[in-house]
């Protein structure tokens, strides 16, 4: 039973689900690494009518009042999709956050595990939010600067509390850093081995063909990715959703084609690292947060390369080679100095190798838990 003072209830009411996405601000005040959400697309994230993961998922919000104050979150999801591909009976918990007193996480987690058993799960995975689309992982190494755009970032104290709990590691998520305005010469040297040969071409994403460009990405994406550990083939909903939220701050030249003839075969997605322009609106566009982002958002020095995949039958041709050497050149003409490769999984020895090639190396480590229901 909980504590007197400790309760843990499903968030239902418009005020609940206004404490359980404004909480964290209560748990990273005076951290000066973390970088406020905005407040409207958490909203929108969360919202079973808006975003299209809800079309295939079940969700329950969970707060934990201590004396009647807010001191804990946590989401309860089983993600059907990941079911259905995996042949699994895995559940999800994820938007964990607490408060640092640890008589809290445990009840959270119960909530959690509780309810997904009461749904036939055999296990609770996490933390994720939601799926490996969105942000993955429980930072365990590298709490010393701010996470990029649409990466995770907790205390250090939340690892303890999970293993204290009863889970244990199901696969880490590692990113990669390189800093620099000089194309690593192991890469230039490869790049140019390869781009004689003229088999294949490299090109950014035409605006104006935006439609049809999402629909190159969902084809290649859910082939590429297909045999990744934890990955779940993208909805048509879902990647039009993701094409819509990007389009106003992608840099066409950070999202690259690989092209044989009229055939794409591979494609890349960096963005520019809007985190560095998030940090000043404070989760709110208006009235000064939209200003602020924008002034901030001239001076962004940092891109994170989300994606990079070709084709099973082009690899090992030097199509990856040649997507690589077009981001960093583009890249450097942006003025990026710093570059993040993530994420990527800790088994991935080709990805891995290549950017250890380039001179990257791992500076932050990310988790996902496994614990038997």
């Amino acid at each position: 039973m909980p504590l007197p003072d400790i309760q843990v209830v499903p968030a239902r009411t418009r005020a609940d689900m206004k404490a359980f996405v404004r909480f964290p601000w209560k748990v990273y005040q005076g951290d000066r690494y973390w970088v406020p959400p905005l407040i409207g697309d958490v909203h929108k994230l969360l919202d079973r009518d808006k975003h299209p993961f809800h079309q295939h998922a079940e969700v329950e919000y969970f707060l934990a009042r201590r004396s009647g104050e807010v001191a804990g979150r946590v989401a309860a999801f089983i993600n059907h999709a990941h079911n259905e591909f995996h042949q699994e009976k895995t559940g999800f918990f994820g938007f964990f956050e607490t408060l640092p007193d640890p008589r809290i996480p445990p009840y959270l987690l119960e909530a959690a595990g509780s309810w997904l058993k009461a749904r036939g799960m055999e296990r609770v995975r996490g933390p994720a939010n939601f799926s490996g689309n969105e942000e993955w992982g429980l930072l365990i190494d590298g709490f010393d600067s701010s996470p990029m755009v649409m990466m995770t970032y907790n205390p250090p104290a939340y690892a303890r509390y999970l293993e204290d709990a009863g889970f244990s590691k199901a696969k880490d998520l590692v990113a990669y850093r390189h800093v620099g305005q000089e194309i690593p010469p192991r890469l230039s040297a490869a790049g140019a081995r390869f781009a004689h040969r003229g088999r294949f071409h490299i090109r950014p994403l035409d605006k104006k063909r935006f439609v049809e460009d999402v629909n190159r990405v969902r084809r290649v994406y859910n082939a590429a990715w297909e045999k990744n550990w934890g990955f779940v083939p993208m909805t048509e909903a879902e990647i039009d959703h993701m094409a819509k939220e990007l389009k106003p701050v992608v840099d066409p030249n950070l999202v690259l084609f690989a092209e044989a003839g009229d055939e794409t075969i591979g494609f890349a997605l960096a963005l520019p690292d809007l985190n560095q322009a998030l940090r000043r609106a404070n989760g709110r566009l208006f009235p000064l947060g939209l200003f602020r982002m924008l002034i901030e958002a001239r001076r962004i020095t940092r891109i994170r390369v989300l994606t990079l995949g070709v084709l099973p039958g082009y690899r090992r041709q030097g199509i990856e080679v040649l997507l690589y050497l077009a981001l960093f050149r583009n890249g450097y003409a942006r003025g990026c100095q710093e570059a993040e490769f993530s994420w990527v999984l800790e088994d991935n020895l080709a990805m891995r190798t290549a950017l250890e090639n380039m001179d990257a190396s791992v500076y932050k480590t990310y988790r996902l838990y496994d614990r038997p229901l």
